[in-house]
């Protein structure tokens, strides 16, 4: 599983203090923007020279709420691995305490924004990733 920290920052919290649900889809993608870069050894500066990685699709469910302060571990693991998408699961947590999980499909897309394969090096880092979570 990758992890990826997130201290909880003031401008991650509304004015009562808790995070505003919009700021968790920002973590998310910095530790999507993260894994690409030490898992898939394709940073978001070169993917996006001549294509980029949207989500296509994304599911989360909000459990408990994350306050200033709190230290979130983000557990992001491969789902599934197509010629040009990618399924993924992330599970944020405090200490033992979950506070949103989220389902997500990326698609590798080129300059025009169509689906494009992805390059066949990226390709197998991401199965050997899912691969290893699948033993």
């Amino acid at each position: 599983m990758f992890r990826y920290h997130q201290p909880v920052s003031f401008k991650h919290c509304d004015p009562a203090g808790i995070v505003f649900y919009p700021r968790y889809f920002e973590m998310i993608n910095d530790c999507i923007e993260t894994f690409f870069s030490a898992i898939a050894e394709w940073p978001f500066l070169e993917i996006h020279q001549n294509g980029a990685v949207p989500t296509a699709e994304i599911r989360t469910r909000f459990i408990r709420p994350s306050r200033l302060g709190d230290h979130l571990i983000l557990s992001l693991a491969a789902t599934r691995v197509g010629r040009t998408s990618f399924g993924l699961t992330i599970s944020c947590a405090c200490g033992e305490e979950t506070r949103f999980e989220t389902e997500q499909t990326l698609v590798n897309v080129d300059s025009a924004g169509k689906p494009a394969a992805w390059p066949d090096e990226v390709r197998e880092r991401l199965l050997q990733f899912k691969e290893r979570l699948d033993q």
